[in-house]
């Protein structure tokens, strides 16, 4: 991290939303000297209050930090077909248990309540079926997984469902 950097992006936003450094310094309970001192790169903001001056300054800590560098760590990767043979795997449950089967309801039930909704619908309709997998693939990104777009574009077939999850990848820096 390069602390002149830093300041600059301090001073960038603070300029940028038309609040002068007694202002800023006001709102988050330091001196206009130390709100100074982090815009000419001598000292870096307090850790405690990185939180308050990123939510006053609009913008996220990775961003006063960082800049537009911007630190991916990915715990793994996930693919639609993966994620598509895990759907298929709570369908083929209760084909093999039985839709009656005690443990079978109770994953339906435990997957309808968390999700509020209904997905034994999706084992036998295609677009509700891309619905629950644009779905377990954006909580799987969430989670700090990383997808390849491509396998996106290719694997969807309803246009709405991918753009889902292709604008999701693109606002969280997934190329």
């Amino acid at each position: 991290m390069d602390i002149k950097k830093v300041g600059e992006q301090i001073a960038l936003l603070r300029k940028a939303k038309g609040i002068t450094q007694s202002e800023l310094g006001e709102r988050i309970g330091v001196s206009f000297q130390a709100v100074s001192k982090w815009e000419r790169g001598e000292t870096l903001p307090d850790t405690a209050i990185l939180p308050d001056l990123a939510n006053i300054l609009e913008t996220t800590v990775d961003f006063i930090l960082l800049g537009s560098e911007k630190i991916v760590g990915y715990k793994g990767k996930c693919s639609v077909s993966d994620i598509k043979k895990g759907l298929d795997c709570i369908k083929k449950a209760g084909e093999y248990l039985g839709t009656d089967n005690l443990l079978y309801r109770a994953a339906i039930k435990g997957i309808n309540t968390e999700l509020n909704t209904d997905i034994e619908p999706a084992f036998t309709d295609d677009y509700i079926y891309e619905a629950f997998l644009a779905e377990a693939i954006i909580q799987n990104l969430f989670s700090g997984l990383y997808i390849d777009i491509t396998d996106v574009k290719n694997n969807f077939r309803h246009e709405h469902f991918k753009k889902i999850v292709i604008d999701y990848c693109n606002r969280h820096g997934i190329k």
